[in-house]
């Protein structure tokens, strides 16, 4: 090796070395700065483009899954709202049998009439405040139902079906017209009473039924949230113990890439011991 004190070769390659650890060490201590071993598309192009297109998919997800807890919200009060009106429909019987009977007096008739109203109008009362963010599908306003995101996409939706349990429709077919101050209001009230109560029953399975199946896809969808997050994990997380030990190694390289630059260094000052008298 030629001894000169322009060019000091040992020195530049120490220096290079010395600069490769840098970088590596540098990176290392952004991994566990971040956590994150693939941060941009300059560390990984391909992996963090999937991992990207997965966070995108965990948002849209995200969406979903509120619109899900939306209609589940919506589905509760409703069910609510309808139970508490098959209650007060099981005590408008006992006053409607009550008013069957053929030897009560007008005064007696009289009371079992204004109860007999005052529990349609608690029927009438419940099934307008049974709404959640302004969706009532007990009121007759929405005659589709609701309709709510099912998957990421957007390109499909799960419907919680509407029923009209208004007085004096197709489910509740008792209205404020029907009275009790007649047996034979009394007799029309039951029969209507009756099917009221059956058809109630059966529009408050479907709710049910459909409610059931929101909160099974809803559950569905955490999952998955939970998947995807998972698999993002796989892609781009640092295993932090291994760089723990990486960031050590090359702490001592470090170390002694910069005792070997400054040795190397020194070498040009050996040339004075050869001009010496």
């Amino acid at each position: 090796m030629t001894n000169s004190v322009h060019t000091n070769t040992s020195a530049a390659i120490a220096l290079q070395n010395l600069t490769r650890t840098n970088e590596r060490l540098g990176d290392v201590q952004s991994r566990i700065s971040t956590g994150l071993k693939v941060q941009g598309a300059k560390d990984n192009a391909a992996i963090w483009a999937i991992a990207q297109q997965q966070r995108a998919d965990v948002g849209a997800l995200s969406a979903v899954k509120q619109s899900l807890d939306r209609a589940t919200s919506i589905a509760d009060v409703a069910l609510s709202a309808g139970e508490s009106v098959s209650d007060l429909l099981n005590q408008l019987k006992e006053k409607v049998v009550a008013a069957k009977d053929s030897s009560l007096k007008t005064q007696a008739r009289e009371l079992l009439n204004a109860d007999f109203q005052a529990l349609m109008k608690a029927i009438g009362s419940a099934v307008e405040n049974a709404a959640f963010d302004g969706g009532n599908i007990l009121n007759g306003s929405l005659t589709d139902g609701i309709t709510f995101l099912a998957n990421a996409d957007a390109s499909s939706f799960v419907t919680l079906t509407a029923k009209d349990l208004s007085l004096g429709g197709a489910i509740i077919e008792l209205s404020a017209s029907d009275s009790l101050l007649t047996l034979t209001g009394a007799t029309q009230a039951l029969d209507r009473l009756d099917d009221s109560i059956t058809q109630l029953n059966a529009s408050l399975g479907a709710i049910g039924a459909q409610a059931k199946q929101i909160e099974a896809h809803n559950s569905f969808v955490s999952k998955l949230v939970d998947t995807l997050e998972s698999g993002i994990g796989n892609l781009v997380d640092a295993d932090l113990a291994k760089e723990s030990a990486r960031l050590q190694a090359l702490q001592v390289q470090q170390q002694l890439g910069a005792q070997s630059l400054s040795i190397a260094n020194q070498a040009p000052q050996i040339i004075l011991s050869l001009f010496q008298g």
